[in-house]
């Protein structure tokens, strides 16, 4: 897959019900010159994705993550073959640990050995013909981002900073693709801007895999409470005007990311066209040829 440089990332529940908003939603984005959609919280029936790609001509659809403790591979190996044979190299499967809150609490299983189950899957995904090509691994610690490099196309980092980004390109080498999701808000009033972060972050600081990792990056246990420090904040959400936004985009990419995927809050649930919109200008995206054909606005 020949991914572009930014990505859009949202939550799979963020996504219309409705196949024919979804097919318009999908049809907007490519038409805005969005190459690629991620899509958090991906199931191995791969329905979301299947109707984003069929809904359009050329965008590219990551799943980030599917959860090895959830996702059936059998299951997902069918669902792959299918869209690949029909849309060939426009998906690419992210797939992860996942959290042992979470886990634990959704299967009932007890979670454990994280990195000898990631193993384990990556094992299956090969025995039902699903290529390292099409892979790429929730990677946050240098053991995994080792693993990602040796058996898949690369690593898809979350809740990152571009000093993350230069470590894991320093793990990986130069040949597998690094896409971290950057979080980031349209708003240049610190305090509404940070109140819409700390809301976003509030769930990930409860959940070890992430702390474990800030505290790599060098935030501390203050950092950590209350919702946050505006330090770990203003580090994780790129938050203003086009041009630092822009910025923080670019130190990604100099730190070594081939692919950024942007994530755009704005407090609510519902879909931020507008601010899609704002990104796509501000960013200068082109939408390749025949994006936009069903709607006859093709470039």
């Amino acid at each position: 897959m020949n991914v572009a440089r930014t990505g859009l990332w949202m939550p799979a529940g963020q996504w219309p019900r409705g196949m024919a908003e979804r097919r318009d939603t999908a049809q907007e984005l490519e038409e805005l010159g969005y190459e690629m959609v991620w899509l958090g919280g991906a199931t191995a029936d791969l329905e979301l994705p299947a109707a984003l790609l069929e809904s359009t001509e050329n965008l590219c659809v990551g799943t980030g993550i599917l959860n090895i403790w959830t996702e059936p591979v059998d299951l997902l190996a069918d669902t792959y073959g299918m869209l690949e044979k029909a849309h060939p190299s426009r998906l690419l499967l992210g797939v992860g640990t996942g959290h042992a809150k979470r886990v634990e609490a959704t299967t009932g299983r007890r979670y454990h050995h994280p990195y000898g189950a990631v193993l384990s899957y990556l094992d299956a995904l090969d025995a039902v013909g699903i290529p390292v090509s099409a892979r790429v691994l929730a990677a946050l610690g240098p053991r995994m981002l080792g693993l990602a490099a040796q058996r898949a196309a690369g690593a898809h980092p979350f809740l990152v900073t571009p000093e993350h980004t230069r470590m894991a390109r320093e793990i990986l080498g130069d040949g597998a693709l690094l896409a971290p999701e950057q979080k980031i808000i349209l708003e240049t009033d610190a305090d509404r801007a940070r109140a819409i972060g700390r809301a976003a972050l509030a769930v990930y600081l409860d959940l070890p895999n992430y702390t474990n990792n800030l505290r790599r990056l060098g935030f501390t246990d203050a950092d950590l409470a209350g919702g946050g420090s505006d330090r770990l904040v203003d580090a994780l959400v790129a938050w203003g005007d086009m041009d630092t936004i822009r910025a923080r985009l670019d130190e990604h990419r100099a730190a070594g990311a081939d692919h950024v995927c942007a994530q755009i809050l704005t407090g609510s649930r519902e879909l931020p066209r507008e601010q899609w919109r704002d990104l796509a200008a501000g960013l200068d995206l082109r939408p390749r040829a025949g994006a936009g054909a069903a709607h006859g606005t093709g470039p």
